[in-house]
């Protein structure tokens, strides 16, 4: 909702209901939505997004884990020392519930500063690399192909879908020889075969049965994030302003109720973080915020 309309409802002034908001940036992301170490997610995705801040390209390295926004920093880069950076943010919060909190997995796209800045952070975690991007990949060559597409589709997700990684192993090499039988050099056959040499890197999901396989989960919240970012188109002014209202954005959406058909279906909770934590301090979702943001969100 725009800040004159809630001035159009509730009087004061724009100004007033943009501050107000903003504030709530000040307090720890991952602090505010968990309220016990135990339920810190252990299997996270990462991702960033591509934003402006002043007409300069930036990025919001975003972190997600059981449906809940755990972490939204502003990075001037996309390297890796700038996502480490970024995503630093989110360990030293988690770290600030639990000292010895240590992410076990963590779903991501091919960039390797991503991947690398996540092995600084936590030297013990798993890099699950997303399926489905490499799938889009493909995707995007060939989708106008019709039944041809189809077949491609089915054939990769029938490889996705194998039950264990031995299976899956299997899967990918009949999937290799399918491609190499039936299709034609380019672009779409090489984009199969650069699909089945990361085989290694998707098939360590087995290894790890409550992680996550592709960047749905992110991908979800991020629309919502491309929404905020659209509307308010990006950032203008200072840079303490832009990262307290990404923060902000990241906190209301953890804790903002879904939609009533939603909630009609769901018994575990109004909102992602009743849902994570599996309790409500009060029934109204903004006095439940508030309470939450005791301390900042800070434990120590």
């Amino acid at each position: 909702m725009p800040f004159w309309a809630l001035t159009h409802v509730f009087g004061r002034n724009d100004m007033y209901w943009y501050r107000l908001e903003t504030a709530f940036g000040r307090n720890s992301i991952t602090g505010t939505t968990v309220k016990h170490p135990e339920d810190l997610p252990k299997d996270l995705l990462a991702d960033e997004k591509h934003t402006k801040h002043g007409g300069e390209k930036v990025y919001v390295a975003t972190t997600v884990g059981n449906d809940c926004m755990l972490g939204a920093a502003l990075c001037k880069g996309a390297d890796s020392a700038a996502l480490t950076q970024g995503y630093g943010v989110f360990a030293k919060e988690a770290r600030n519930l639990d000292p010895d909190y240590q992410a076990e997995t963590v779903n991501t796209d091919g960039w390797g500063a991503t991947q690398n800045a996540w092995i600084a952070l936590f030297a013990q975690i798993v890099i699950i690399q997303c399926f489905l991007h490499a799938f889009i990949k493909v995707r995007e060559r060939c989708k106008k192909w019709g039944e041809l597409f189809t077949e491609i589709s089915t054939v990769v997700w029938n490889a996705y879908h194998a039950p264990n990684k031995r299976a899956f192993s299997q899967r990918i090499r009949r999937l290799r020889e399918w491609a190499q039988e039936t299709l034609d050099e380019g672009v779409v056959l090489n984009k199969l075969l650069a699909l089945c040499e990361k085989a290694p890197l998707f098939a360590q999901a087995y290894d790890h049965p409550h992680s996550h396989r592709t960047s749905n989960m992110v991908d979800r919240l991020m629309r919502w994030q491309d929404r905020f970012l659209f509307n308010r188109q990006y950032f203008h002014r200072s840079w303490e302003a832009a990262e307290l209202g990404i923060r902000a954005w990241a906190i209301l959406c953890n804790f903002r109720p879904y939609c009533p058909r939603a909630i009609g279906k769901r018994t575990d909770g109004d909102c992602a973080a009743e849902r994570l934590n599996g309790f409500r301090y009060c029934d109204n979702w903004l006095e439940n915020l508030r309470v939450s943001t005791s301390m900042g969100g800070y434990r120590q």
